[in-house]
């Protein structure tokens, strides 16, 4: 017998899924139930930014906004 570990992209298989187990065409060893996280919480301190470069960032998106209004 193959183990695989596949990843769900779309909840409608879990049901499918547990269709197929009670058919006997697969078994479910382990149902993953936890949120997944945010991006926000996933990539958080990544950059690892040094103060002067998160300044530096601020003040580019601040003016990047500025001048966006002023197209619109």
């Amino acid at each position: 017998m193959d183990t695989m570990l596949i990843q769900l992209t779309n909840q409608k298989a879990i049901g499918l899924l547990h269709e197929m187990e009670e058919l006997n065409l697969i078994k479910v060893l382990q149902e993953n139930t936890q949120p997944q996280k945010k991006l926000s919480e996933k990539f958080a301190g990544s950059l690892n930014l040094t103060d002067q470069q998160y300044n530096d960032f601020q003040q580019y998106l601040t003016q990047s906004r500025k001048e966006w209004e002023r197209d619109i």
